[in-house]
């Protein structure tokens, strides 16, 4: 039997087999969806955070319609400064958190600072996620010397704290709330990377991978229909979690006076303004900007904590 004839039968077990395994990948994802959902719905702490955070989000696509208020009126009402809400006889009809040291409602400036403090989390993690996703893929797939080269200025960045830095970014690249976006977002592209990287590492050896080289695939087409899309599972978890610590940072951004800048209605911008007044008994005016805090942050972690139990394989009876 001729070696071309050997050659060709190789090359045809080889695509036999990369179909196959296509066919068993796509079997096992559906079977797999369905067991994931299914163990979705028996996490009670998950379901409860889910439930959070799309309570918020509705908050923040239909504050236009829930609003009692406008958040920014112009000019703002003085004589309406500091007044109690729905719990007192003093409260002003129609503003049932009260109001700021502008006379402006609390509970609309809250509902519209969902908007801002989410979009703002938003993004900062989908500018860590295509950063980080970039460099770890590229580390972990190539190695050798772009590894070492990239890993070592991820080290420069671990070195820092995560508020520090990205106060020095907003300091360098300016104030304002499209900056804090663009800060956190770098800051949180190191440890993006690393989670990535170190599932490249792990899928680029399987055996599904060399097949793809086998049957002439290139790197790029290796990368993005098989690399990343396998990689995703803890950057899901992952991005869930830092979800919630960037809206927690942007608010501090925000209570340092370099993210959003008045009359913006964040939720950490209004606990700036309105701190002072705890002592003087509007305490109502920095409490329920940092219940709503509280509430999509406890929301995005329960979600994250749940996610994780669930796609992790170790955890599965």
């Amino acid at each position: 039997m001729s070696p071309l004839f050997n050659n060709r039968n190789r090359m045809g077990d080889l695509i036999g087999t990369k179909k196959a395994g296509v066919e068993l990948a796509d079997h096992v994802r559906k079977r797999g969806g369905a067991g994931l959902f299914r163990r979705f719905r028996k996490n009670r702490s998950a379901l409860f955070g889910l439930a959070i955070i799309i309570l918020l989000v509705l908050l923040a696509i239909l504050a236009g319609l829930i609003a009692p208020n406008s958040p920014t009126p112009s000019p703002p009402d003085l004589s309406l400064a500091l007044k109690p809400g729905f719990w007192t006889d003093e409260g002003v009809p129609g503003m049932p958190l009260g109001t700021d040291a502008l006379g402006r409602c609390v509970l609309s400036r809250i509902i519209y600072g969902a908007r801002v403090s989410l979009s703002a989390g938003f993004v900062a993690v989908g500018i860590s996620l295509i950063l980080g996703i970039a460099l770890g893929v590229i580390a972990g797939f190539f190695g050798g010397w772009v590894d070492s080269v990239l890993m070592r200025l991820v080290d420069i960045m671990f070195a820092f704290p995560a508020l520090l830095l990205a106060i020095v970014i907003v300091a360098v690249i300016g104030q304002g709330l499209d900056k804090a976006m663009i800060a956190i977002g770098i800051v949180y592209t190191p440890q993006m990377a690393r989670i990535i990287r170190s599932s490249v590492l792990y899928i680029k050896e399987m055996e599904y991978i060399e097949v793809q080289r086998a049957v002439g695939s290139s790197n790029l087409r290796i990368i993005f229909r098989h690399v990343i899309p396998n990689s995703v599972a803890p950057v899901i978890v992952y991005g869930t979690l830092m979800l919630a610590t960037a809206i927690l940072d942007c608010a501090a951004l925000g209570f340092l006076g370099l993210g959003a800048q008045p009359p913006t209605p964040e939720w950490g911008a209004m606990l700036s303004k309105s701190y002072q007044y705890i002592v003087g008994g509007a305490w109502w005016a920095a409490t329920f900007p940092g219940v709503a805090i509280l509430l999509s942050v406890l929301g995005l972690n329960l979600l994250g904590d749940g996610l994780r139990d669930i796609l992790d394989p170790r955890l599965k009876t």
